[in-house]
């Protein structure tokens, strides 16, 4: 079913939602993204760049170790087996639940995600924030390894992206999520489910790529650009 393409405007969450076209939505407006409205240019562009390693992790449950995993991967193939960071490609496939890794602040304070998904805080406080997204180092790639307070011990999902991590966001999850968003009261009056998917489809961090159903974009990550999977479930 193709839908109007509501859009809430990026400057400010009581903004009054205005009509969009499928254009101006990344993935389209339709509950299915259609090919017509993927940007496989830009995909084959970020997936296929020239590298000697090509990792693929999906995160269906959220599971913030996933990132210290990624971290991993990237410090192991580069101080360890030698590979210069331009020639390490890693792809973080999230989608259910952790498609949130992808929304920005934004998103999660409008939609009340933690809440949602019930996160909380250490005093029980539900996040509102994408509290897996900044990073508090410096970038310096000439810091010790070691160093657990230096960039190369940082799990930030901000500094992962600084070391080539992409951040691969799943066009369906949205949809789905929208819709429970909707049905359970987590969306601001006068919303629609098709309203909440392109505002959140309009609101993700910067770099994040989105892509047609994730499970999809698993197979061809693995067969056409040969990217190797992990999965931390």
């Amino acid at each position: 079913m193709n839908r109007k393409g509501f859009l809430v405007s990026a400057t400010t969450a009581a903004a009054t939602p205005a009509l969009a076209s499928a254009q101006q939505v990344p993935g389209g407006t339709h509950r299915v993204e259609r090919r017509a409205d993927f940007d496989e240019k830009a995909f084959d562009a970020i997936v296929g760049r020239a590298a000697e390693i090509r990792q693929l992790y999906e995160a269906v449950t959220l599971e913030p170790a996933v990132l210290g995993s990624v971290k991993n991967s990237f410090n192991g193939l580069q101080f360890g087996f030698g590979y210069r960071p331009d020639e390490i490609s890693i792809a973080l496939a999230g989608h259910g639940a952790s498609a949130v890794y992808g929304y920005s602040d934004y998103v999660w304070r409008k939609y009340r995600i933690g809440e949602f998904f019930k996160l909380h805080d250490a005093v029980g406080t539900a996040i509102s924030s994408n509290v897996y997204l900044a990073s508090r180092v410096p970038y310096d790639p000439g810091a010790n390894p070691d160093d657990p307070a230096g960039m190369y011990q940082d799990t930030s999902i901000a500094m992962l992206q600084r070391r080539g991590l992409i951040v691969l966001t799943c066009h369906t999850a949205v949809e789905e999520q929208a819709g429970n968003l909707f049905a359970r009261g987590f969306a601001p009056a006068g919303m629609t489910a098709d309203a909440v998917a392109s505002d959140i489809l309009t609101h993700l961090i910067d770099g994040a790529v989105v892509v047609p159903s994730m499970v999809a974009t698993i197979a061809v990550l693995q067969s056409k650009y040969r990217y190797s999977y992990l999965t931390p479930l």
